[in-house]
């Protein structure tokens, strides 16, 4: 079979306008994806130029001549999506350890006005050293030898600015690189002038993204290289929803001409906290409180989760019940809140989607922390509402603890393990910051002696280090919990889903 590359599929290379930091998958399938659309229509005329950190093997890409296949997979608004796209948009990718003089002069290309990346969340952190290292270590400092460069290239041109977009996932990720820039200068001791420039003339944008993009399996691999008639050795799977919100005034949206009126799927908004808030509590905390139910019933992934009759029905119906209409909205159209039912039901779509293996054991990372940001509010803004206990929160949360159960610990692991309904028992990781915390507290619980859960869960939600705020005292929520976890401990997990779901 041929391999992908410019011989197979003759694509121009266009005017390098884009600098990237990362290569991964979401980069690939969202930000590279549609500026693929946007040339192919024309409305962009611009390429990428991609910088690796990780190490300075490029080869996946040069073997391809920086071309690779995006398969989308999925099902929007209840129909079937399948389309496939070669993206040409990347022009090079090039290693900073091996490079780096040669991505500085970059930095002279005036049509080169835009940089996106996708490190890690952890890779906006400020890290105190110099930029004038070959390559210097971090992100920030990287990012501010090149804006350093281009100062001092185009004399501090206003007219040859930038704009900064950020996709980790991180909230207020523009300000936060931002600040470790500013800072980076100060401690490099960059200049006032270079200070000024960096202020007024370089626009770092908070950005949201939102599409769940794999690696396909081997096997889906085989049968789309053989649907597509090429071998691709970067073949991207994604969903048909795609959400690209940027925190930008009309300089950024002349500047983003790769997004206009034809891609309402990228919005340049001088804010996006709408659409921040609305993916945080439906998508990531319908995640958080569902995975530890749907694996605690011996399901691998969110798909799985979807096709199993008790599951789906507690998603749709905690998702649309409970966590939807806490969600603030503006009242406006496109941001009301019909705009956050119709985002649920996308979500429910999209968790359907057979093409995609979410494994629920990589939702489970850090779990505790992602329960505090992503569900925290909401349980609060529910009582604030309804004056309820919101028993389907409970029973997701009731879930969560007995997930994080460990029965043993090796080497600062800790792992938990569960009897599955089909028989037999799974020992899993439990990959969370609190296990320790949690492997000591659930010593205390002793077994068919529900006041000792009852403790166990008045402790937990009272801890202010936890959530933030003392969950123990809203009314009924303790009970409430402590009743669902000691049935799941006497009952099973099943029966007791069955009970609360009635």
């Amino acid at each position: 079979m041929a391999k992908l590359n410019r011989s197979t599929h003759p694509d121009p290379v266009l005017p390098e306008k884009i600098l990237q930091f990362g290569t991964g998958v979401l980069l690939r399938g969202l930000p590279d994806y549609l500026v693929q659309k946007a040339n192919s229509e024309g409305r962009f005329n611009g390429s990428i130029v991609v910088v690796k950190s990780t190490d300075s093997q490029t080869d996946e890409f040069s073997d391809q001549d920086n071309l690779y296949t995006v398969a989308v997979r999925g099902i929007q608004q209840g129909k079937e999506v399948s389309e496939t796209t070669v993206i040409s948009a990347i022009s090079r990718v090039m290693a900073a350890k091996t490079q780096w003089k040669e991505i500085l002069m970059l930095a002279r290309n005036p049509k080169l006005q835009i940089i996106i990346s996708n490190t890690t969340e952890v890779g906006l952190n400020y890290v105190e050293e110099s930029i004038f290292q070959s390559p210097p270590q971090s992100f920030p400092a990287k990012l501010t030898a090149f804006l350093y460069e281009r100062f001092r290239s185009v004399g501090g041109s206003r007219a040859k600015g930038m704009v900064v977009v950020p996709t980790e996932l991180v909230t207020d990720n523009g300000l936060i690189l931002r600040d470790a820039v500013e800072k980076l200068a100060q401690h490099n001791e960059l200049g006032k002038l270079f200070t000024k420039w960096l202020k007024f003339h370089v626009r770092f944008c908070n950005s949201l993204v939102d599409r769940i993009v794999t690696r396909p399996t081997d096997e889906a691999k085989q049968a789309l290289q053989q649907e597509v008639g090429y071998e691709d050795n970067l073949l991207t799977f994604t969903e048909p929803y795609h959400l690209w919100a940027i925190e930008g005034d009309d300089r950024v949206k002349q500047m983003l001409s790769f997004a206009d009126t034809s891609t309402p799927q990228v919005i340049i908004d001088e804010d996006i906290n709408f659409y921040r808030e609305r993916k945080l509590r439906v998508l990531n905390g319908a995640h958080t409180l569902t995975m530890p139910l749907g694996y605690l019933l011996g399901l691998e992934t969110v798909a799985d989760e979807m096709k199993h009759p008790l599951m789906s029905k507690f998603i749709e119906s905690l998702m649309l019940g409970e966590i939807v209409p806490t969600v603030p909205h503006y009242g406006i159209p496109g941001m009301d809140k019909a705009a956050v039912e119709q985002f649920a039901h996308d979500v429910l779509d999209r968790f359907r989607n057979p093409n995609l293996d979410h494994l629920l054991l990589n939702i489970s990372l850090q779990e505790t922390a992602k329960m505090q940001a992503r569900n925290g509010a909401t349980i609060e803004r529910h009582y604030e509402q309804f004056n309820a206990v919101p028993k389907l929160i409970t029973l997701g949360f009731s879930a969560y603890l007995l997930f994080m159960k460990a029965v043993r610990e090796e080497n600062g692991q800790f792992f938990g393990e569960i009897n599955i309904p089909k028989g037999g028992t799974i020992t899993y990781p439990i990959r969370d910051d609190k296990a320790g915390y949690f492997y000591g507290d659930w010593k205390t619980v002793k077994k068919n002696v529900p006041s000792s859960v009852h403790h166990f869960v008045k402790s937990v939600l009272s801890d202010k280090k936890l959530w933030q705020t003392d969950l123990a005292v809203l009314p009924g929520f303790v009970d409430a919990v402590a009743d669902n976890l000691n049935s799941m401990l006497t009952l099973g997990v099943e029966k007791t889903v069955e009970k609360v779901l009635g």
